[in-house]
């Protein structure tokens, strides 16, 4: 009998609180305010036009070297949420690559390979095959490209190929194929490069 007496004077205080609180506008006002004004932001992309976007600050701890050997593997395996969008991970990779350009290391001193499997492998997908999978032109290609002309390999897996059934020539022409993402990976960090996946 005490506890349930006990309850229904918790259930009548908790309930009376509730209500007053509630009722005090003091407590309770909507505050609104308007955003915080953003700073000029710089934004830069000094290697891959159009692609990873960059803000450089040159006081920023650890800086990329010329004096290192900036060899970096990129373990690429997420898609895009949409077949239309650039493959989120290939943009982090240009993102890369402008940091660095941007801190001072030539592009062509960066040793920097793409190893792509799982769901990117469609990314990989010459064009004409891509819009007759997806409906859409693939939108990597140009981002591929510009990847490449600054001395950056892009690799696919063919397990990857065999997987999703893919046929080694309807992979663009440019995309370098290997046995395995992940004897690439393994093979270049045995070789001094750094992983990142992406």
């Amino acid at each position: 009998m005490r506890s349930v007496v006990i309850s229904a004077v918790v259930a009548v205080a908790g309930g009376v609180c509730g209500a007053l609180l509630s009722q005090n506008e003091t407590l309770f006002a909507a505050k609104v305010s308007a955003p915080p004004s953003d700073p000029a932001i710089n934004w830069t992309t000094p290697a891959i036009a159009g692609y990873g976007k960059v803000h450089y600050d040159a006081s920023s701890a650890f800086q990329p070297s010329s004096a290192l050997s900036n060899k970096v593997v990129f373990k690429v395996s997420r898609g895009a949420e949409e077949r239309s969008q650039v493959n989120p991970a290939l943009e982090h990779v240009a993102q890369v690559v402008n940091t660095y350009v941007a801190a001072g290391v030539p592009a062509k001193q960066l040793k920097f390979v793409v190893a792509v499997n799982g769901e990117a492998t469609p990314a990989m997908l010459e064009n004409t095959r891509f819009r007759q999978l997806f409906g859409v032109d693939n939108p990597n290609l140009a981002l591929i490209s510009a990847l490449e002309q600054q001395g950056v390999k892009v690799t696919v897996c063919d397990q990857a190929l065999a997987w999703h059934h893919y046929e080694p020539q309807w992979i663009a022409d440019s995309v370098i194929h290997t046995p395995s993402a992940l004897t690439t990976m393994t093979t270049l960090q045995n070789q001094g490069y750094a992983l990142l996946s992406m």
